[in-house]
């Protein structure tokens, strides 16, 4: 094992048994070594989009709104991005969200699937 799935791969110690953990997807559109999962890729091109559309990054809210999905379901994503680098966040500022990826690297942004 090398590479991108070693680092990802979950150490023995510290799992309980029977659990499993999966590496996240990786899509065939970008390489092995991309710098997210394909979800948070939808994310970011998302907050690209919003951005280059509205000349303001997006409220969460938006991010709700677009990928129908609750309140700590965005936040946690956004925390998660930022936490891996990302994105950029001024505290107390609403709409702060600054792209720390280059637009070339982000994927195409698919409609999310109607769960309705």
């Amino acid at each position: 094992m090398t590479g991108l799935r070693q680092r990802l791969a979950p150490k023995s110690r510290g799992v309980r048994q029977g659990t499993t953990l999966s590496p996240p997807a990786v899509t065939a559109d970008w390489s092995r070594d991309a710098k997210f999962t394909t979800l948070q890729g939808q994310y970011l091109a998302f907050i690209r989009a919003y951005t280059v559309i509205h000349r303001q990054a997006p409220a969460e809210a938006d991010m709700e709104r677009f990928f129908r999905v609750t309140p700590p379901s965005v936040h946690s994503m956004v925390l998660g991005l930022e936490k891996r680098g990302l994105i950029e966040l001024t505290p107390g500022k609403a709409r702060s969200i600054q792209l720390l990826v280059p637009a070339a690297e982000l994927p195409p942004l698919e409609e999310p699937p109607d769960n309705g």
